[in-house]
């Protein structure tokens, strides 16, 4: 069961401000075009009024916070990049250089970046020390972490979302590093969920059939072995989780307590805020999911989260890359909300818009 210090976080988790959503609402129905024809743009903008109270949400400084950690369970031959990659590619994020980098910065959004568990001293002065120890030990042989360890990572994503919140930033990205990572979300998508190591488990960076098959064994047996208990998600983080994927939840429980919209990345990302989403029914609606993942169980967790992601690109990267493009959709959401015209400003009388309104089905401009 949570600690007390999540039980103390729990009790200050507010639902949406629904007069706030009202009247944003009222606003999107004035504004001069056919009712819902700016479709998912229009339910951001409502969102977005219930998460802040502001009808005319300024987005401001968002961010997207990397949690790097390595897994245990890469000794089973599980990923196709070698161990070593979590700590270098953790060093080419601060370089600016990786692919969520590149796209954060076409977007003006920062990184934060945070070792929770590098399998390596980590010392540099962009990426900040919260490391619970080395790796996780290995879910095939054993529990993947203490269950006490995985209050700690959990906390640790809290207060990393607190400390964006006191900086100023408005938005918050899930981000990830963490060779063998897809394993240990597979995992806990199953522990969660029920469903089969096969459902969950897709092929991660790139591997050959052979080892995809022996990928989908490794999970199914570390499930035999440690029997998670679905119902309490810190036994499950610990049993077949990571660091990286536990410190996310964490991250999504603190977003809703700071009342910060926060953009789920891919299947790691998204495995996380469905184990969020497990311990506080109101976490749920402070989430906005960017892409769609070409990683098999993405889909699964969607649905078992009951969200649905706006962009289709067939991406599959990881480290929060699609984050900064769900940035994007948002600051559109609001500049539709700040900039557009009413029916009255733009001398439209919207008589004729009340038959669409009134109407089961419309169609766009017709």
């Amino acid at each position: 069961m949570p600690s007390t210090y999540l039980d103390q976080i729990f009790t200050q988790i507010k639902p949406l401000d629904e007069k706030a959503m009202q009247a944003a609402q009222a606003r999107v129905d004035s504004l001069a075009k056919p009712p819902g024809s700016l479709g998912g743009l229009e339910d951001i903008a409502v969102t977005l009024a219930g998460i802040s109270g502001d009808v005319l949400y300024d987005p401001g400084k968002r961010c997207v916070a990397i949690m790097a950690s390595d897994n245990g369970v890469v000794e089973e031959g599980v990923a196709s990049a070698p161990q070593e990659v979590t700590y270098a590619q953790t060093l080419n994020f601060t370089r600016g250089i990786t692919g969520v980098a590149a796209i954060a910065k076409q977007f003006h959004a920062d990184l934060i970046i945070v070792d929770v568990g590098i399998n390596a001293e980590v010392e540099h002065p962009m990426i900040l020390n919260r490391k619970i120890r080395k790796s996780t030990w290995n879910l095939a042989k054993q529990d993947a972490m203490a269950y006490e360890e995985a209050e700690r990572a959990i906390r640790v994503g809290v207060e990393i979302a607190k400390e964006a919140a006191d900086k100023g930033y408005k938005l918050i990205g899930a981000g990830e590093m963490g060779i063998g990572n897809t394993t240990s979300s597979a995992a806990v998508l199953c522990a969660l969920t029920g469903m089969a190591a096969e459902q969950a488990t897709g092929k991660g960076a790139g591997l050959v059939e052979e080892a995809y098959q022996h990928k989908v064994d490794v999970i199914r047996k570390a499930l035999e072995r440690s029997k998670p208990d679905g119902k309490d998600p810190i036994d499950v983080l610990a049993k077949v989780g990571g660091f990286d994927i536990a410190a996310m939840a964490g991250l999504y429980i603190g977003a809703a307590w700071q009342r910060v919209p926060i953009v789920i990345d891919g299947f790691i990302s998204m495995v996380a805020a469905l184990a969020a989403s497990r311990f506080h029914p109101l976490i749920k609606a402070y989430m906005f999911a960017s892409h769609a993942s070409f990683e098999r169980g993405f889909d699964h967790a969607a649905r078992a989260l009951g969200l649905e992601p706006c962009l289709h690109l067939h991406m599959r990267l990881g480290e929060g890359s699609g984050c900064p493009l769900m940035f994007a959709v948002i600051d559109a959401a609001c500049a539709m909300m700040r900039d557009m015209g009413t029916f009255a400003q733009a001398n439209i009388a919207d008589e004729y818009v009340e038959k669409i309104r009134e109407s089961d089905h419309f169609t766009v401009n017709e």
